[in-house]
């Protein structure tokens, strides 16, 4: 493979680095149809020809970073996201490669419950992944030739998921670019589409400069022309009182004085989150400059070049945190980074475009000048500099849900898992955000120790950043879970996962104990209750929504959530793993985001699998059962719960397992579980029934029969 990527001829189509996001509300359908199609194989070829940096196949499973995959995953993950999301949507009916779709789907960002082990991954070949890619390629063209588009295109429009699969591409074209920035230099090469900027000179000095203040609106309602990431979508308004922000984005060399003034080794500066990671990385300078000869070069995507004093520091915000920490020392005056509101209202008094409308980028941003960082001097904006573009710019505000906000059904997981006050906004974009993150309404957030083409300007500012890392439950769906859960019994009803798990225990009898499995564990109560005799218990859900509830669980012993009363009245709960004599369990639990009906190879080996009102639920419940054998042990048990309540929704008629005629006969559930299972299982007795409540408020109740089954594997 190498001897022919070699071969292969550079890609220098510079339109490709000058595209811009759908608008989507306006258009006729058969011109919209292919502007979707050209922004879709733009953005494969796009991604493809910025892995062409890598020189060899071995390079594309190194590990860049611990925290993350290496650069294989990410090339198979952006054509699998395709695949599994219009499976969700109903958009394909089949798979492309079921086991490539649950090696490339999840486990990106440090998620607890994300599997970063190496062990776990037997990575194919690179020609392997493309030979992949190409025939999702095909699958996705089609996709877009075949499906009705009728104008506009909104949240709930099918044409909006395919959106969301490029949108997506297109962040990890930068998340990517950053992997390949911190690879050995020696396994890349420089790419003629991708030329940075080969300007520099002296750091510029830099001053705070008046900004008046003014109200801000931050989100943007369902009838917004462009795609959107469910974060984007509600509103708050905010009066923000005056400030002074600094002319430029903190330089190289500006940064360099607090390196110079022994930042990194005095603790004062930092945070107690930023030193315990300085102390663990032992980090002494940004992770992009090379100290060389008791000087400093920098390191772009695959090139290191002398310094250029004058570009943007990268950091992350700890380090950023810290630099404030010590200018507002060495000024006497309130020094900090920006609120994502002080953000808004400098980037609203400078500018009055947006992409995709503007004709040229007014800023280094969405590929349009360099493929890298340039001089903080050179983009001005009235009074200021790079008030979009160059780098990221670090904001003192943790990401949380605007008011109105709302989860999308076909991804979940996108920002919620990120309403933990762990993952800190960055807002402006950088040289290499394109599409939806190159666009005002964007926001995104990383980690505070994570690393991406970030950096920072900042405020002199009294006025208080609100920061709540303490966060009640909200989601109503997550919320209603809990109290299933963890919360009261209502009308003599036991609680529900505990009754199953007393059941299972009851099954398993005299046989071995070591290692369960908990599909569809949802908030995880009963993934707890099985640790309390089984040695290893594992819950998988397909949604990160529910297992991070599970995870908090763990890790922290308590969660909070806000319980509906009525209309809009809620009443606020917190519960203890201690509450239910759980406390002993967490380190015999764990927690993974997985699809049921395409597992991945290491769940294996259980001595019980339990999936409690999960079948009804499944898009395949067919390849659920006929597969689970290959996970239990011979001898071992598969137990089933289910109230069978088939839904078009989620099940399409075609695979619902009963509830049907056949042959004109009535075919129930359970007629359909022997008729899958009965191949490699055996019944053991009756079926029982066993009930649950669900609680939508104080005044409605869900009160509901699941069938419960129990299967000893064959041999």
């Amino acid at each position: 493979m190498d001897a022919e990527r070699s071969k292969k001829q550079w890609r220098t189509d510079s339109r490709l680095r000058r595209t811009k996001t759908v608008v989507l509300n306006s258009g006729e359908e058969k011109e919209k149809r292919a502007e979707i199609r050209q922004y879709f194989h733009d953005t494969f070829d796009l991604d493809e020809s910025l892995l062409e940096m890598l020189k060899h196949d071995e390079t594309f499973c190194l590990r860049a970073d611990p925290l993350r995959h290496p650069l294989i995953f990410y090339f198979g993950h952006t054509a699998a996201f395709y695949v599994n999301k219009f499976l969700l949507a109903r958009l394909i009916r089949e798979r492309v490669d079921p086991a490539y779709e649950s090696m490339f789907a999840v486990g990106v960002d440090e998620m607890s419950w994300d599997d970063l082990n190496e062990e776990n991954y037997d990575w194919p070949a690179v020609d392997q992944v493309q030979a992949y890619r190409d025939r999702v390629r095909r699958v996705v063209d089609e996709v877009i030739e075949t499906t009705p588009l009728q104008m506009p295109i909104t949240w709930d429009n099918p044409w909006w998921v395919i959106v969301m699969c490029i949108e997506h591409a297109r962040i990890h074209l930068e998340t990517s670019s950053v992997l390949i920035r911190q690879l050995p230099i020696d396994q890349v090469r420089p790419h003629p589409l991708w030329e940075i900027c080969r300007q520099s000179g002296s750091a510029p000095t830099n001053e705070l400069i008046d900004v008046p203040g003014g109200g801000v609106e931050i989100g943007k309602s369902r009838d917004h022309p462009l795609y959107g990431w469910d974060n984007e979508f509600g509103n708050q308004s905010s009066d923000v009182k005056p400030f002074r922000t600094s002319r430029y984005l903190v330089s190289n060399g500006e940064f360099l004085e607090f390196i110079d003034g022994a930042g990194y080794k005095t603790q004062r500066w930092w945070t107690e989150e930023g030193w315990k990671w300085r102390e663990y990385k032992q980090a002494v300078r940004p992770l992009f400059w090379i100290s060389a000869d008791g000087s400093y070069k920098l390191r772009t995507v695959a090139e290191e070049i002398e310094m250029p004093w004058d570009w943007p520091v990268e950091v992350n915000f700890l380090e950023a945190k810290a630099f404030c920490n010590w200018k507002s020392r060495q000024t006497g005056k309130p020094i900090r980074l920006p609120s994502e509101q002080q953000w808004y209202l400098l980037r609203d008094r400078c500018l009055d475009t947006d992409q995709p409308y503007w004709k040229k980028a007014p800023g280094n941003i969405n590929l349009e000048h360099y493929a890298s960082c340039c001089p903080v001097t050179q983009f001005k904006f009235d009074e200021f500099c790079d008030v979009i573009g160059n780098v990221w710019q670090w904001t003192e505000t943790p990401i949380a849900g605007l008011d109105g906000f709302d989860v999308h059904p076909y991804y979940d997981d996108f920002s919620t898992p990120t309403f933990d006050g762990l993952h800190n906004l960055i807002k402006g974009g950088s040289w290499i955000s394109t599409g939806n993150e190159a666009t005002r309404e964007a926001r995104y957030a990383f980690r505070r120790h994570f690393f991406q083409h970030a950096g920072f300007r900042y405020v002199e500012s009294e006025e208080p950043v609100s920061v709540n890392v303490d966060v009640y439950e909200t989601d109503r769906s997550v919320a209603q879970y809990c109290e299933s859960h963890y919360g009261e019994d209502y009308f003599g009803v036991p609680n529900f996962p505990e009754a199953m798990s007393r059941v299972c225990l009851e099954l398993m009898g005299d046989r071995p104990r070591e290692k369960a499995l908990d599909i569809g564990c949802a908030v995880g109560r009963g993934t707890f209750e099985l640790a309390r005799e089984f040695q290893e218990v594992v819950g998988l859900d397909y949604s990160a929504r529910f297992i991070r509830i599970g995870v908090e669980l763990k890790n922290k012993g308590r969660v909070r959530y806000a319980r509906s009363e009525e209309g809009e009245l809620t009443s606020h709960r917190e519960v203890k793993l201690s509450d239910f004599g759980l406390e002993e369990t967490p380190p015999r639990v764990s927690f993974q985001q997985a699809d049921a009906c395409n597992l991945k190879n290491l769940y294996e080996g259980y001595d019980l699998v339990l999936a409690a009102n999960l079948i009804d639920r499944l898009y395949s419940p067919r390849k659920f059962l006929t597969t689970i054998h290959e996970r239990i042990k011979p001898g071992g048990l598969l137990v089933i719960a289910s109230p069978y309540t088939w839904d078009e929704e989620f099940t399409e008629k075609s695979e619902w397992l009963g509830g049907i005629r056949v042959a004109g006969e009535p075919f129930t559930s359970l007629d359909g579980l022997h008729e899958c299972l009965e191949s490699y299982f055996t019944r053991l007795g009756e079926p029982r029934k066993i009930p649950f409540v669900l609680r939508d408020t104080k005044h409605k109740f869900q009160h509901s029969l699941s069938e419960v089954t129990a299967w000893r594997k064959q041999g």
